[in-house]
């Protein structure tokens, strides 16, 4: 009993602290977080497999409040409950609170300053690849048929000439997956809910028991 309290509070420790280097990443918004979240939850350490990131960026983008939080709290409770859902939201938020801060009160004093406008330009750039690159590795999961493609393309449309917040995009999706789904096994053709696989285990991840 005492081996695995003291196993739990060092994966604990462990989430805490992934999600504490994680956090300065949020300085271009939650989506610039995710490959960063992917990197080291994913490919590190496997605590998650992919296509079940990309299940919590929606659903983590469909909720309110900040994409990367929402996604740390996820991932926390997903592996460690409640208490790890606390200490991941308390690791990502962290250094965001302390850089902030910092840089607030940097701001007010050199905002004017050349050098530092053209720091925050190059500072956008970065940000715009990182949020690009998050939206490729998403798709590579998300989009594997001409359903999902004909999706994408139409809310990106809708997106584009409607001024309608994100939550519409998201229930319409998950209106309409549900309706293609059920058509395409009234029309006995083969429903797909997840990207075809050559090998079942390509997808899957060993899991950590705490």
């Amino acid at each position: 009993m005492q081996t695995n309290w003291k196993e739990r509070l060092y994966f604990l420790a462990q989430l805490f602290w992934v999600f504490v280097r994680i956090g300065p990443s949020t300085f271009g918004g939650g989506y610039a977080m995710l490959p960063v979240i992917e990197r080291e939850v994913v490919n590190k350490r496997n605590w998650i497999a992919e296509k079940e990131l990309a299940d919590v960026v929606s659903l983590a983008g469909s909720a309110p409040g900040g994409v990367g939080v929402n996604a740390a709290a996820f991932i926390g409770y997903r592996k460690a409950g409640i208490t790890g859902a606390a200490m991941a939201v308390i690791g990502v938020t962290l250094p965001t609170f302390i850089i902030i801060i910092t840089l607030s009160l940097f701001y007010l004093k050199f905002q004017d300053n050349p050098k530092v406008v053209a720091a925050l330009k190059g500072i956008h750039g970065a940000v715009v690849a990182l949020i690009a690159m998050s939206a490729y590795r998403m798709a590579k999961a998300a989009i594997f048929d001409k359903t999902t493609l004909v999706m994408l393309v139409l809310a990106l449309l809708i997106l584009l000439a409607l001024p309608l917040t994100p939550l519409f995009i998201v229930a319409a999706g998950i209106l309409v997956g549900i309706g293609m789904v059920r058509v395409k096994e009234k029309t006995g053709k083969q429903a797909n809910t997840e990207k075809p696989s050559s090998s079942s285990q390509e997808l899957m991840y060993p899991e950590y028991y705490i």
